[in-house]
């Protein structure tokens, strides 16, 4: 399957800051490389990637217009925590001007949470946008490491503290975060019985 990722990138450049563009382009090259270290299809990996945030600097006010103007099902988390809505508009927006498959818009929309259904594709998705090479945080190289070495352990780490963070700052937790962490957690336990 083909996309124009030249077409993506314009789109993106002249939606988004210069700063989150520059993220954008990162999570691209890192879905690529994760693409081909997990035997994903590399032109799939880098149109979701370079699109995953194509909705992230809409205002709170579009961004409740586009979900009500466009029948997207929200849950009360997200009505708290309007800024988790760009992954579901983006997913949306991506199917429709740029024809995205439905495993394309769910790695979209489980980029920020996670989800239990996620996909290697989403998996993907996911640890890019956080192990790209434009982040600053202290683990990083950490994180860049377990993705190299295995997507769950990956998703499990960042996904730790995420959920140590949220709860210091006594920040809503999105219950999709804790069903991936404990599929993958009772996933794991099943391999070493």
């Amino acid at each position: 399957m083909k996309f124009d990722i030249e077409k993506i990138l314009e789109d993106v450049k002249n939606t988004l800051s210069e700063k989150r563009y520059i993220h954008s382009i990162g999570v691209m090259k890192q879905a690529e490389y994760l693409a081909k270290k997990y035997g994903q299809d590399v032109e799939i990996a880098k149109a979701v990637g370079i699109a995953h945030d194509i909705a992230k600097e809409l205002t709170e006010e579009e961004k409740i217009k586009y979900v009500e103007e466009n029948k997207i099902e929200i849950d009360e988390i997200e009505k708290i925590n309007i800024g988790l809505l760009h992954a579901k508009i983006g997913a949306d927006i991506c199917k429709k001007k740029y024809n995205f498959t439905e495993e394309m818009q769910n790695a979209i929309k489980y980029h920020t949470t996670g989800n239990e259904n996620m996909d290697t594709l989403a998996k993907i998705i996911f640890v890019a946008d956080k192990t790209e090479e434009n982040r600053k945080y202290d683990d990083l190289q950490t994180v860049q490491k377990l993705a190299d070495e295995d997507l769950d352990k990956c998703i499990l780490y960042i996904l730790d503290y995420m959920l140590v963070d949220n709860v210091k700052k006594q920040k809503t937790i999105h219950p999709d975060s804790i069903k991936i962490r404990n599929k993958i957690l009772l996933e794991n336990l099943k391999y070493k019985s």
